[in-house]
């Protein structure tokens, strides 16, 4: 071009640099081509108006719905829109790589965006040689969406907000990776700081607690929600004279500040400082931008977590008791474990209640779900329990009057959201310290269990009713009986029985093993079997009331451990069982013979215990058949392994005396006592003031003590027998 000819066109220009225009209004749907742009499009070279679907067919779909993400960004932050697009021919094929460069803008009325830009093709770098940091090369790109996705990855798994941190300190950006990071958040009108990697402590101190209207770029992001980008210290020291004083100290090249965002609020800024100069590229920006947003995401989720970690914690400690002073003649300990989901509370709980004249009641029970209902529920459930315990009523009562709350709250309910079928079941024990008697009344509730002196370990059947809540007028007897020095109660929800794919029985048979397999020094230590209890059905856990569990569980847990201890020198170990059986609970009796076999589980012969078990079966079905009295069966097993001796008894309030029959070769009945004297080794019937009692022993074989005292026993018997008949 010769002096003061005029300058050629800017269509000549482009042409001459084979870079195309083109022009696209989102309102209208329409996308403007000049015959350059067209041919890189691979359309006949002439201007042409396309449709957005037209436009976007000749457009590899990642990098249309790229394009889509670039332009609101670059709208926010005033900059040029660059892309790097893949043009595709009929087939799929890849065509050529163009660049696209664009200034867009927003109109809010008609709320679109109108862009008009350059398109210019660019080649890809041959093989082997290295790709550079330029924002259009395919390696970068490549790596670039591998950073992405695994940054992503890593900050959807943190669960606190220090692993957030964590994980943004790792962060090795493709190419332009910063040496220095802070996150900042907004304490009402000042700015705080939440992390920071890449200073060493006490650096940050400074900007620590800023006002948010100083004149520094976090809390200018932090106010208008828009980023900034210093590439230079010049560029920083212009911007921002009155802190820079404060950065220049750190020697960095580059910063990046951005806005931390969650559903359009702004929660805080994001600093990602560098050593070596960075052009922020629309590239560069647009990954930094994605790192910010996924960033913030992690931390509100994190933040949202540990509040809920905070609630359940308060919620807990509310709900749930401290098991108080130490209690004179008795151990108690309690556990109680979460789900996992959710609030981490549900309607299971414990409680420990002081009685009247020094006794206590333990309680243990579980609401129906896992939901906050059940939480609130629950909470209301056992503060009822406590009024009602408090006033000295029997357990009987305290259950009645539970059931009637429980069920008024929630069939009387005005909200259809609370109105419904509710019930919960529950166990309670009144103790007397200084005895060891027990009074235990249930409500659908798992049997409590006994760990006795010798570790032998039994379910302990107790009389029940419905669940509470069913019915408001349902009846809860009472059982009661001792708990000897030695021996352990165990109360719980079925969660300890059943999770890990247990029915009750198999579920029951894994705790009788740890209960038996525990060796406290010196007796038993309830703490340490708490926690071998919880631990044989969930592995190990660190912290088991308060802090969420590793792994999820199936149902909420909750265990109390009652131990009588041993003092002075340790009394001989007696084993016991006290059953009763009204005249309408006749299927009481193969629950009697069932709790004969556990309190003879390791006796050395078996076919005395099949015969044990069949005598007490008849000592029982007789008082049900020929009286009109309930049978009451105690059984107790005394002695070393090896000379052992059982001894069972039947009582009733039927005062006449059981005779000898002779029955015929059809008779039904009448063979009780000729059993009882052929397989027994001593027995008798004893008259009482009221009614009678029926006993029988069975010596254990192996051993050389015992035998003429069943002989003369067994005479003994037999002539108390022969009188009681005549």
């Amino acid at each position: 071009m010769r002096t003061r000819e005029p300058l050629p066109s800017v269509g000549d220009v482009l042409a001459a640099l084979a870079t195309g225009l083109w022009h696209w209004d989102t309102a209208a749907g329409l996308v403007t081509v000049d015959a350059e742009a067209a041919r890189l499009l691979g359309l006949p070279a002439r201007p042409v108006t396309l449709t957005e679907a037209q436009t976007r067919a000749r457009l590899h779909p990642a990098d249309w719905n790229e394009i889509t993400g670039v332009v609101p960004l670059a709208v926010a932050e005033g900059t040029l829109a660059e892309v790097r697009i893949r043009i595709m021919d009929e087939q799929g094929n890849i065509l050529r790589v163009v660049r696209s460069r664009s200034k867009p803008s927003y109109d809010p009325e008609r709320q679109a965006y109108e862009l008009i830009g350059t398109l210019q093709e660019v080649t890809e770098p041959a093989p082997g040689t290295p790709a550079g940091r330029t924002a259009v090369t395919g390696d970068w790109r490549r790596s670039r969406e591998a950073f992405l996705l695994d940054a992503g990855r890593a900050l959807a798994e943190a669960r606190s907000t220090a692993e957030v941190l964590r994980v943004a300190g790792t962060l090795s950006m493709p190419g332009f990776s910063p040496d220095g990071l802070v996150v900042f958040g907004v304490e009402g009108d000042r700015l705080t700081i939440i992390g920071q990697h890449g200073h060493e402590p006490g650096d940050m101190n400074p900007f620590s607690d800023m006002p948010l209207d100083t004149d520094y770029p976090a809390a200018e992001v932090s106010r208008t929600g828009r980023a900034v980008y210093l590439s230079s210290p010049a560029q920083y020291k212009e911007r921002y004279p009155v802190t820079w004083p404060l950065a220049k100290p750190f020697g960095r090249q580059s910063w990046a500040f951005l806005p931390l965002t969650v559903a359009g609020c702004t929660m805080g800024a994001w600093m990602a400082a560098f050593m070596h100069p960075v052009a922020f590229t629309p590239d560069e920006r647009a990954v930094l931008t994605t790192v910010a947003r996924m960033l913030a995401q992690a931390l509100s989720r994190a933040g949202a977590a540990e509040t809920e970690r905070e609630l359940t914690d308060g919620l807990q400690r509310s709900m749930l008791p401290s098991l108080g002073p130490r209690i004179p003649g008795m151990q108690v300990a309690a556990r109680y474990i979460p789900t996992g989901g959710g609030l981490q509370v549900g309607g299971d709980w414990y409680d420990l209640i002081p009685l009247p004249a020094g006794r206590f009641a333990l309680v243990v029970g579980d609401v129906q779900g896992h939901d906050v209902r059940a939480a609130g529920l629950m909470g209301q459930l056992r503060i009822a329990l406590r009024a009602y315990a408090s006033e000295g009523h029997r357990p009987d009562a305290v259950l009645t009057r539970a059931s009637r709350f429980l069920h008024g709250i929630t069939h009387d309910a005005h909200d259809e959201e609370m109105a419904g079928l509710r019930f919960a079941t529950c166990v309670y024990a009144a103790a007397d310290p200084a005895t060891g008697m027990l009074e235990i009344a249930r409500a659908g509730h798992p049997d409590p269990a006994i760990r006795m002196a010798d570790g032998t370990v039994m379910m302990w059947p107790t009389a029940g009713g419905l669940p509470l809540g069913i019915d408001p007028d349902a009846d809860y007897p009472t059982t009661r009986f001792t708990l000897e020095p030695g021996e352990t109660l165990m109360l719980c929800t079925d969660g300890l029985i059943e999770t890990g794919g247990h029915d009750l029985d198999s579920g029951w048979q894994r705790l009788r093993k740890i209960l038996e397999a525990h060796r406290g020094d010196g007796g038993v230590d309830v703490e340490s079997l708490s926690d071998e209890l919880v631990q044989g059905v969930h592995g190990p856990s660190s912290h088991y009331t308060t802090g969420p569990l590793a792994d999820r569980r199936e149902d909420d847990i909750a265990l109390m451990l009652l131990s009588r201890p041993q003092e002075g020198a340790a009394r001989p170990a007696i084993r016991r069982t006290l059953l009763s059986v009204a005249q309408d609970e006749p299927d009481r009796v193969a629950e009697a013979r069932r709790h004969l076999h556990e309190l003879l589980h390791d006796w050395t012969c078996p076919e005395q215990v099949d015969s044990a078990a069949l005598l007490v079966s008849e000592m029982l079905t007789n008082v049900l058949v020929h009286t009109d009295a309930d049978a009451l069966l105690l059984a107790e097993v005394t002695g070393e392994p090896g000379t052992r001796r059982l001894r069972a008894q039947v009582t009733d309030a039927g005062d006449d005396l059981p005779h000898r029959r002779r029955p015929g070769e059809l008779a039904s009945s009448g063979r009780g006592l000729m059993l009882i004297e052929l397989l027994a080794d001593a027995w008798g019937v004893e008259p009482r003031g009221e009614g009678k009692s029926i006993w029988f022993e069975l010596y254990e074989p192996g051993g050389s003590g015992g035998s003429a005292g069943a002989s003369s026993a067994g005479a003994a018997s037999a002539g108390t027998s022969s009188a009681g008949a005549a």
